[in-house]
Order: C-alpha cells, then sequence, then structure tokens
C-alpha cells in the first residue's frame, strides 16, 4: 500500500501539537493517548501494531504488537482516516514541554531510528519496528538500551524532543558526543556507540555519568536539550511527598510553614 501524503501544520511554541489534513479516504496514525481533536468525519480505530500493509492475518497483527511491547509502547495503535467528503483535521499535542520534528522518510532513505518514547504520530503507511543495537556497549550504556524504535516507509512521520531541539548534519568520519539521554532521533547512516567517559574523577564527580553516546557521520541527528528522564528526575528532588528534599520555598518556617499553609 502507498504512503497517504498528507498536509500538516504545527502550531505554539513550548508545548506544541500537530494538525495533519487528510484528504477523503487519507489516514494518519497515532501513538495512544496521543490525539488532542478530530473534526467531525474523522473515524478512529485502534489497532494491534501499527496499521502497516506488512501486517495482515493475526500472525502479522501480533508481530506488529510485539515490537511495539519491546520498544515499551502501548500494544495498541490509533488510525485516524477521513470518512467524510472533504478535507478534515486531526491533531496530535506532545506529552511533555519541547518540540515536535517532522521528517519525511522519503528525502533520509527510507528509515528513522528514533528513542523509544519519541514517536507522536505518522500518515499511514509508515512502519514502527524495532532496531536492535550492534554493539555491546551501545546496549548496556546507551540509556535507550538494546532496542530502539525504527520507522519505515516514505511518508511523513512526526517525533517529539523536549526541551529545545537541534538538529545536526554530520560529515562523514565527523563525530559528535552527547550525552545518552538527549539523542532524540539519527538517519540509519549514522554510527551510534557508547564511549567510556575516560577518567574516573570526572566519571564519579561531574554529574554526567560515565558514557557519552557517539555520533558519527555521515547523516542527520536530533537532539533535545531536556531529556524526560532528567526532568522527571529534578522533580522527584523537590518533592518531599516521593523521598525529595524540599528548596523550602523561600519560607523562614521551613517545614512548619508548609504544614500551616496547607502544602502539607
Amino acid at each position: 500500500m502507498a504512503m497517504d501524503v498528507v498536509d500538516y501544520e504545527i502550531k505554539g511554541d513550548a508545548m506544541q501539537f500537530v494538525e495533519i489534513e487528510l484528504d477523503p479516504g487519507e489516514a494518519a496514525i497515532g501513538e495512544a493517548g496521543a490525539m488532542m481533536f478530530m473534526e467531525d468525519g474523522i473515524e478512529m480505530d485502534t489497532i494491534f501494531g501499527d496499521g502497516s500493509s506488512a501486517q495482515q492475518g493475526l500472525f502479522g497483527k501480533l508481530m506488529g504488537a510485539g515490537k511495539r511491547l519491546l520498544t515499551g509502547e502501548s500494544l495498541f495503535t490509533t488510525i485516524f482516516h477521513n470518512e467524510g467528503s472533504g478535507k478534515k483535521r486531526v491533531a496530535f499535542a506532545a506529552p511533555f514541554p519541547g518540540h515536535i520534528v517532522p521528517v519525511d522518510l522519503a528525502k533520509i532513505g527510507g528509515t528513522l531510528i528514533c528513542q523509544k518514547d519519541s514517536f507522536l504520530c505518522a500518515a499511514r503507511g509508515v512502519s514502527i519496528g524495532i532496531a536492535f543495537q550492534r554493539k555491546l556497549g551501545a546496549g548496556l550504556f546507551g540509556g535507550e538500551g538494546f532496542i530502539m524504535q525504527k520507522l519505515d516507509g516514505d511518508g511523513m512521520a512526526f517525533v517529539h524532543a523536549g526541551g529545545t531541539l537541534v538538529a545536526r548534519e554530520l560529515r562523514a568520519g565527523e563525530t559528535l558526543r552527547v550525552d545518552t539521554g538527549c539523542v532524540v532521533a539519527y538517519e540509519s547512516s549514522v554510527d551510534f556507540d557508547i564511549q567510556y567517559v575516560g577518567r574516573i574523577k570526572s566519571a564519579l564527580f561531574s554529574g554526567e555519568g560515565l558514557f557519552f553516546a557517539t555520533l558519527r557521520g555521515p547523516g542527520k541527528v536530533w537532539l533535545q536539550s531536556l531529556p524526560l528522564s532528567r526532568m522527571a528526575n529534578r522533580i522527584v528532588m523537590a518533592a518531599p511527598a516521593a523521598g525529595g528534599q524540599s528548596r523550602e520555598e523561600g519560607s523562614v518556617l521551613g517545614g512548619l510553614g508548609r504544614l500551616l499553609d496547607g502544602d502539607n
């Protein structure tokens, strides 16, 4: 089945969403829970796997669902198809502050490798699979484990990056060292590996961890300034109810002040 060719518009600044315009008969697939709104005439179905044309029959559906389970995603994908007589729109919202990255798979060789929780939505026909890390170091210490998501096809796909988005085009042999959580996606031509910091003092006291991700060109990479894990850790650290340490919020009474004003 040929990919649906969809028009889109990304709106917002810190909390973005993407509106996808569907002609009659066209459809888009979305991550479970990502839909923001849909116009009258669009029908919604929940299916196993990603709904790509390769998944026919019970075995194909189970294989598609199994791939999503391995990447930590829901077993189900939601497909939104336009059953009306004119153009209709459906919107998908980002799950946390950041930016939505539109990627035309046809322009990058048909394949995009991305972190497990970054996929937002795509045109119908895009296949959501898995990419195994071939190198032991990348699998054990790369932050994403042995398995990442692989998007295949020649249609539009949309992934989400936390915080500020950075896109870099790496020349052949050019290497970029990145915090493992800041890698959003990269083209299949990019070599991904893990490098040890190299100095015990830096590893123990710099706060940057023991390993860097190394991305070696040629190819394009997308990076994020605020990984979800980093934001979640800071929230937990600042939440006394979750075992974190309070910053007292400027109160001279400290914990007693929180008891009096109802925070505890």
